[in-house]
């Protein structure tokens, strides 16, 4: 489902461990690195989408799980000009994405990155939570860098360093957080 302006419903997860670091998944068969995320089905809600991204990609289930915060309005990234496929309709010109802060509760032994026939990681780790910024994308950097930003106070991560990319997409809600 593509919105009138051209933008896929997405989830994105920021999954923290009880010491704070993130969850930073390498993708299978590239030498690139993300946090689970994917688009939101027509029929479904965007809790309902975080619950079954997240099993698809890293194998957790809702028990294993804590939510502790989201963000409340949508924030929106664009593909770069080479990547947007005019050829089909409706054109998706990016994404808008509701994120998602959550703490494991489970053992890291409930991970299972072939939880779905076409696994999304191939490999992941643990890492400092402002420490994935450099390594992200360029054109989602400033979602991700925003998304973090307003989760950052509830996952007890500070602020983001000095030196990370400070440029925000006029659309992004900047300032707001449903806490749990």
């Amino acid at each position: 489902m593509i919105d009138r302006d051209g933008f896929r419903p997405n989830v994105g997860i920021i999954l923290i461990n009880q010491t704070g670091e993130v969850f930073w998944g390498k993708r299978a068969g590239h030498r690139s690195w993300q946090f689970p995320q994917g688009g939101i089905n027509d029929d479904e809600r965007p809790l309902t989408a975080m619950y079954r991204e997240l099993h698809e990609e890293t194998g957790l289930r809702p028990a294993d799980v804590e939510v502790i915060c989201w963000t409340c309005g949508w924030l929106r990234y664009r593909l770069p000009k080479n990547m947007i496929r005019r050829h089909l309709f409706p054109t998706c010109i990016g994404q808008k994405q509701k994120w998602f802060l959550l703490r494991l509760r489970a053992d890291e032994s409930a991970f299972d990155l072939n939880a779905s026939p076409k696994p999304e990681f191939d490999g992941w780790e643990w890492r400092p939570y402002w420490s994935i910024l450099s390594e992200v994308i360029y054109f989602k950097r400033a979602v991700y860098r925003a998304a973090m930003s307003v989760l950052a106070p509830t996952a007890g991560a500070g602020d983001p360093p000095e030196d990370a990319e400070d440029r925000w997409d006029d659309k992004e809600d900047k300032e707001s957080a449903h806490v749990g």
